[in-house]
């Protein structure tokens, strides 16, 4: 279906991690969050400016701590009702285990079904985060392109958020103790051993810390086992990947040609890296990289 045809407006966040050509060029208007370094404010563009990142990661290097805030009400209220005044439509949240923005959001759509009672509104938690948040709405953007209706789309999402999966590693200790997320002893002793904490998204989108090896071949290596195990048709997988990195672009490369080789239906050309945008890099610091797909249901963490 023609783009001008489309039966409704989708639309996500910046946090959804892709460049912002890919989402101009499909159709997708995108919320940008912010994020700052003491007072000054900085837009998450996407890379639009290519040098906003580097220069990001410079200041981290220089001992600077940035921040992020959520998105609120009035925020999604101006960005939201210019789109439903031209449509319906279906926009996909950044994940509640990543922040309560979603619950603003509800709360700006509720207005505005009041204000334009004969449109449609659907908002979706997609329990997701990064590249994985973008790749769930990249199946929704093709179901809209394919003629999908809104509701079909929206269910979709529901039943399918759940089983996109997010399995990363950080190789960098240093920022986990920066900002306070591991103690200076644990944080100094891992570096010594080269320690690197393998995590990936619970069932509420929550980020857990399930085992940790030693190294990052190792911690490549059993990313990808992990993938074997949880991906559709195990290694026969044959759907969407891609792979995001804060800052560490030579360990991605790596990751992907490990998965190209254990994938055969993966074609490494279509593994996409994509950087991991200033908003997460400022919780998870340089040194994360992850790996994204579709696969079993997310188990609970257990208690």
């Amino acid at each position: 279906m023609a783009s001008e045809e489309r039966q409704f407006i989708l639309s996500c966040e910046s946090t959804a991690n892709y460049p912002y050509d890919y989402w101009e060029k499909r159709n997708v208007p995108v919320l940008e969050y912010t994020y700052l370094f003491g007072e000054e404010e900085f837009p998450d563009d996407m890379g639009r400016n290519p040098d906003a990142l580097p220069e990001f990661y410079r200041r981290i290097d220089k001992g600077e701590m940035p921040s992020t805030s959520q998105i609120n009400v009035a925020q999604y209220l101006e960005f939201l009702e210019p789109l439903l005044q031209k449509g319906d439509v279906l926009h996909v949240a950044f994940g509640t285990g990543m922040t309560p923005a979603y619950h603003n959001a509800v709360t700006a759509a509720g207005q505005l079904r009041e204000k334009y009672p004969d449109r449609k509104l659907a908002v979706v938690d997609s329990l997701c985060s990064c590249a994985g948040y973008g790749m769930l709405t990249e199946y929704a953007v093709d179901m809209r392109d394919e003629g999908k209706t809104l509701e079909e789309t929206e269910a979709w999402l529901l039943e399918n958020r759940n089983k996109m999966h997010h399995q990363f590693f950080s190789t960098d200790l240093k920022y986990f103790r920066r900002s306070g997320r591991m103690s200076g002893a644990a944080a100094t002793v891992g570096a010594v051993l080269n320690i690197c904490p393998l995590m990936h998204l619970d069932d509420r989108g929550r980020i857990i810390a399930y085992d940790k090896v030693q190294g990052k071949k190792r911690a490549i290596s059993e990313t990808v086992r992990a993938m074997a195990r949880l991906a559709d048709n195990g290694t026969a997988y044959s759907g969407k990947c891609c792979i995001s990195h804060s800052n560490v672009q030579a360990i991605a490369e790596e990751l992907r040609e490990k998965i190209a080789e254990a994938f055969p239906n993966l074609k490494r050309d279509d593994i996409k890296i994509y950087d991991i945008c200033p908003i997460i890099a400022a919780h998870c610091g340089p040194g994360t990289t992850a790996v994204y797909f579709l696969g079993s249901p997310r188990p609970p963490e257990k208690a």
